[in-house]
């Protein structure tokens, strides 16, 4: 069932993984070429599911929710293993891995809340 008076637009938490995206683009063009293409493109893509499972879970009913919640959950996860294996193997700088990982925190943050709402 889908509910129609929830605009993903206006959830707080599409706005923040949206923004995550944006610093993450930003510092995969500078990315080291060997990295770039296996290790960037799998954070991306990781970054992105959690981005589309916000905005299915915003157009689905309570109890629908929580399945797409907690995949986006263990998504969320992944991206931050790979942003720290990234910062380890020197694929990006540690000033810029510092931001990405507070904007991944307030993103886990904010999943955390929802979860235990539509529990």
């Amino acid at each position: 069932m889908l509910d129609f008076h929830a605009s993903w637009q206006d959830i707080p938490i599409f706005t923040k993984t949206y923004q995550l995206y944006k610093t993450f683009y930003e510092i995969l063009a500078i990315m080291p070429r060997k990295d770039r293409y296996a290790l960037g493109q799998k954070c991306e893509m990781a970054i992105l599911e959690v981005l589309e499972a916000i905005v299915v879970a915003s157009n689905l009913s309570k109890q629908e929710k929580l399945p797409i919640l907690k995949k986006a959950s263990m998504k969320l996860d992944i991206v931050r293993v790979f942003l720290r294996l990234a910062k380890d193997v020197k694929a990006i700088e540690n000033k810029k891995y510092q931001l990405l990982e507070s904007q991944t925190e307030e993103v886990g943050r904010m999943l955390g809340g929802w979860i235990k709402s539509s529990g």
